[in-house]
């Protein structure tokens, strides 16, 4: 009986500081998030100053400055506005993390379309062929799987800009065991050697010159995927298109 009672205790120990370490991760992990929306925050209004000075001056000042001054003074410009939108992608991020979540049951079938036809609006002039598989649905928080389709869409929507004939697919299927949503493009695509990087924040497998953007889409992406319980993760191929998996 002795054995027992050890035994159990033990156990209990066990258990006990495994919930203390998770307790202590998870309050690690907030204050770190609350720092960086917090200094992400604090950032936007000296960078609001640069700009806004740096554009008075080209306004007011243009004629004191030879060329040189005004492509200096223009790329000030440039990299206060790239700054800002970096900054909006972290707070963007440090939202995802910190909103509240709201289970319920989704058509994905329609929020996809209606994210696709925001697309459009947007670019009017873009001939896409979109398929849209019928009966996507899924329980997840709906004004963060509408996020997670418009940033899918939209990095599919980019990276197929080059296409003669652009083509993007929403649907689901069997993939390892699990039921998965997928996004696949016949755009730019990748290099799968590099796939790991394609969730980190601010990691980009091309370069600013080719394709915008920030390279915080697909992290917010896996954040809100991982807030779901599912996991998320992507096949390519250079030159071939891209498919993007997530699972709730």
């Amino acid at each position: 009986m002795l054995g027992i009672s050890e035994d159990i205790t033990a156990q209990r120990i066990v258990a006990e500081t495994l919930k203390t370490a998770k307790d202590t991760a998870e309050a690690a992990n907030h204050e770190l998030e609350a720092f960086s929306y917090s200094v992400a925050h604090d950032l936007r209004a000296p960078l609001r100053s640069i700009d806004g000075f740096s554009r008075a001056l080209e306004e007011d000042c243009a004629d004191k400055l030879d060329t040189a001054g005004l492509s200096h003074l223009r790329r000030i410009r440039s990299s206060a506005q790239q700054m800002g939108q970096l900054i909006d992608g972290l707070l963007v991020l440090s939202r995802v993390t910190r909103a509240d979540l709201v289970r319920e049951k989704l058509d994905l079938t329609r929020m996809a379309r209606q994210s696709g036809a925001r697309l459009q609006e947007i670019h009017p002039g873009r001939a896409i062929e979109w398929i849209v598989h019928e009966g996507l649905v899924g329980e997840g928080d709906a004004r963060l799987l509408s996020a997670t389709l418009d940033n899918l869409l939209g990095n599919a929507w980019k990276f197929t800009s080059k296409c003669a004939r652009a083509r993007i697919e929403v649907g689901m299927m069997n993939k390892n065991g699990d039921a998965a949503f997928f996004v696949r493009d016949n755009g730019a695509g990748f290099d799968q050697a590099y796939a790991d990087k394609l969730f980190g924040a601010f990691q980009r497998l091309h370069s600013a010159t080719e394709f915008e953007g920030t390279g915080i889409g697909l992290a917010t992406v896996q954040r809100i995927v991982r807030r779901h319980g599912g996991r998320i993760w992507a096949e390519g191929e250079v030159g071939q298109g891209a498919t993007f998996y997530f699972t709730l």
